[in-house]
């Protein structure tokens, strides 16, 4: 035990960068960060022994996740944690060289986040949430378990990536998404 706790004495405390998009008064976002705290301190990490968290909250807010972006990395942490894929394209816009983690991140390849999720290069990595390639195999999975289903609605926010494809059906015709219209219907190819 006492040679763990020279070791951590000698480490030097590292810094980890947290974005939520959610308030700081959220109950699930502060059961997750409750959740977070506890897995590092699992893995060995203790805050305000080996390792600090800076935390912010940006409850939703556009201009509150640039702000945050750019305090965070004014910080000089060694990795930023993000919660969504505008705060990691803030955090982008901010720094090309800080790590970013993202976890429910909504297609970071089509919102041009990442290259791939198997090479995502850059700066950022993490956790999709969406991987729109296997819409055709959930559309698949529902079907079997609603066998007399005959149409099914995807509906998106065109704003959260550039993602055009939503999916494919079993008899591989493509639904195209086209924006937000409501009169405008989604085409077939």
């Amino acid at each position: 035990m006492a040679g763990r706790g020279a070791r951590q004495q000698r480490e030097r405390v590292r810094r980890i960068g947290v974005l939520m998009s959610a308030s700081a008064d959220d109950p699930d976002a502060l059961a997750w960060i409750s959740a977070f705290a506890q897995g590092l301190q699992e893995r060995g990490w203790s805050v305000g022994s080996n390792v600090r968290i800076d935390y912010r909250w940006g409850a939703g807010d556009l201009d509150r996740f640039r702000k945050y972006a750019a305090e965070l990395v004014a910080l000089a942490p060694d990795v930023i944690l993000a919660t969504a894929g505008s705060i990691v394209a803030a955090l982008q816009q901010a720094s090309r060289t800080v790590p970013i983690v993202f976890v429910t991140t909504i297609d970071p390849v089509g919102g041009g986040l990442v290259e791939s999720l198997a090479r995502p290069g850059g700066n950022a990595t993490g956790f999709s949430t969406r991987e729109f390639s296997m819409m055709g195999k959930l559309l698949e999975l529902l079907k079997e378990l609603a066998p007399r289903l005959s149409r099914v609605a995807v509906i998106r926010d065109p704003a959260t990536g550039r993602v055009r494809r939503i999916c494919r059906d079993p008899n591989r015709r493509a639904f195209i998404w086209r924006g937000a219209n409501p009169h405008r219907r989604a085409h077939r190819r």
